[in-house]
């Protein structure tokens, strides 16, 4: 779903708001979503991101919050013309981070002496646990780090030697359930999505085209102008019928509510996620690669019919690949060596 936010900033965007004063708990609320969304404060009631379609969809649903609890917002595009500076912008983003960033460190480094002393035999299931959490946590820092915060590095490091340390265990995905749909009712059916398509968007029209829907007609549109019309389905959007479900891109999500339950696209949407959400959860060989083809397909056409074409392919070719391998018709090996 996400473009970068990085560096380059071309602008702002701001979310103005007046909650309340009742109930109590919806300040709290608010509050705890812009930070989950990596929001600065301006001033008082003033909030900024880096302008760009994750931020902007982020800024609506908390709109959305604030409105339904009976409270005022509005999210407008913005330059600071006198008084702040991008750069002091760009600064109060970083520290935000770096000050995630040390706790994440502190409490790696607290966590690997305690799992060093005597009792270690005792507590490898509890290290096990708090390390989940603490990189999930990481994953959510590294996710809203839009200027490259330099406590990341650390953090990282912190972690990864901990994780030296503990006993490998497999551990169940976490997040929410999702509620299962019956593949039959999703034919012939008119899929909208943002245009100007890229990784999540090019995969999850693969998957659509593919596995659920062989006769989806597909519609690009501009996020901002478009409203929706009966029978449209809307997929890695805001407030979409299928887009991002906590920490599961559009891919994953499909995948899991469709029950796609089938080992290559379960690996196909680890490299869609890592390169989505840039939060290394899944650390697989292959991001770096894949992104680069992605990359060259949206370098050499504008056209979005013609990107779902292109990146289908190299879709269909990593599904060839990774059913060969997973299902031990074909080795690792043999499909590197090319023997």
């Amino acid at each position: 779903m996400s473009e970068s936010r990085g560096s380059a900033v071309a602008g702002w965007l701001l979310l103005i708001h007046q909650i309340p004063p009742k109930p109590d708990y919806l300040r709290v609320k608010i509050g705890r979503r812009l930070q989950r969304v990596g929001a600065v404060a301006v001033k008082n009631s003033v909030y900024t991101l880096p302008d760009g379609d994750q931020s902007l969809e982020d800024f609506q649903w908390i709109r959305r919050e604030i409105i339904d609890g009976g409270g005022d917002a509005s999210v407008c595009r913005a330059s600071f013309v006198d008084g702040l500076t991008d750069d002091q912008l760009r600064d109060a983003f970083r520290e935000a981070r770096d000050a995630d960033y040390a706790e994440i460190t502190a409490a790696a480094r607290e966590l690997r002496a305690s799992a060093s002393a005597p009792a270690r035999e005792r507590s490898t299931r509890r290290t096990d646990e708090e390390l989940g959490r603490l990189k999930k946590r990481f994953a959510a820092v590294a996710a809203i780090d839009f200027f490259e915060a330099r406590g990341r590095a650390e953090a990282h490091d912190a972690l990864e030697l901990l994780g030296a340390e503990s006993a490998p265990r497999d551990t169940a995905p976490t997040g929410a359930e999702l509620a299962q749909v019956d593949r039959a009712k999703y034919r012939a059916r008119t899929w909208v999505t943002r245009k100007a398509i890229f990784v999540d968007r090019m995969a999850s029209a693969w998957l659509i085209r593919r596995f659920i829907d062989p006769d989806a007609r597909f519609r690009f549109v501009d996020a901002e102008q478009h409203r929706p019309t009966p029978g449209e389905l809307r997929f890695d959007m805001f407030d979409g019928e299928f887009t991002h479900v906590g920490d599961r891109c559009t891919f994953e999500a499909l995948v899991d509510r469709f029950s796609l339950d089938e080992p290559a696209l379960r690996a196909i949407g680890e490299i869609v996620h890592d390169i989505d959400l840039r939060d290394e959860k899944f650390d697989r060989d292959d991001v770096a690669g894949v992104e680069r083809a992605l990359t060259g397909i949206a370098q050499a056409s504008s056209d979005d019919a013609e990107r779902v074409q292109r990146s289908g392919e190299l879709f269909d070719a990593l599904h060839a690949a990774y059913s060969a391998e997973l299902s031990g018709t074909v080795a690792p090996s043999t499909l590197r060596d090319g023997t």
